[in-house]
């Protein structure tokens, strides 16, 4: 049994997660940490990490990116396992999420969902046979009260490609500014935010004549919640290191 601690209990996806804890078996929440208390499982809330009374063997984290320097305090004088699922860290974050994992377990990635997953790996395969021949556009909409844009998702795809491609694209963001031709080693990343949209991703390669498009849409949060709580089951007494969704996949 894999005792986990939610971060971020009383927003949308720490209670999505503790339903889907609640359906297993090998796991079960035995805190939560959030700035409002109030509880609502039969689990404690608690306003800051530092003052959990006992130690999980694993954190989800679906709070913000302001609460990243006190989750990693917590977890590297404790030695406990995290699974990040927040987004819109910067760069000095995402290394300080790197480093904290020579250290402690840490399973991070920009989208906890298999059929991302699986479409960055199709993403990939495209630009390898495609290469410098298609233009590439990414398209991310979201719901209206996400904050970051472009999404962690969509800078995920948009890496896995450039890394395929040697590296040699830039990104654009914000077309309307520039009165020119659209350069040739480039990636545009486009984003829309309206309604309820849960989370839709198009990666789109057009060529001469031909418009060839990968696209995953989610219908609602619990895909990414799934994902979470196999991250923390997977990540649960592995040493020391950086995993993902591909290890996931690949190990179990």
């Amino acid at each position: 049994m894999v005792n986990i601690t939610i971060c971020g209990a009383n927003g949308k996806m720490g209670r999505v997660i503790s339903s889907v804890i609640k359906d297993r078996d090998d796991c079960a929440v035995i805190s939560g940490v959030d700035l409002n208390t109030e509880k609502y499982g039969d689990f404690d809330i608690y306003g800051k990490v530092k003052d959990l009374p006992v130690k999980p063997d694993v954190i989800i984290d679906y709070s913000h990116p302001s609460c990243l320097s006190d989750l990693l305090e917590y977890c590297l004088s404790t030695g406990t396992a995290v699974v990040i699922a927040t987004t819109g860290y910067n760069e000095e974050q995402i290394e300080a999420i790197k480093k904290a994992a020579e250290q402690i377990p840490v399973f991070f990635t920009f989208n906890m969902s298999l059929g991302i997953n699986l479409l960055c790996k199709l993403a990939k395969t495209a630009a390898e046979i495609l290469g410098g021949q298609f233009d590439i556009e990414i398209l991310e909409k979201h719901h209206n009260q996400k904050i970051d844009a472009p999404s962690g998702t969509a800078i995920m795809l948009a890496n896995a490609i450039n890394e395929t491609l040697d590296n040699k694209y830039q990104y654009t963001y914000d077309r309307h500014s520039q009165r020119k031709k659209r350069e040739k080693n480039e990636i545009g990343m486009h984003s829309i935010r309206g309604g309820t949209i849960v989370g839709e991703h198009d990666v789109i390669f057009a060529g001469r004549d031909e418009v060839i498009t990968l696209s995953h849409s989610a219908a609602s949060k619990e895909v990414f919640a799934v994902g979470s709580v196999n991250a923390a089951v997977f990540i649960s007494g592995r040493k020391a290191g950086l995993y993902d969704m591909a290890e996931l996949i690949e190990k179990t």
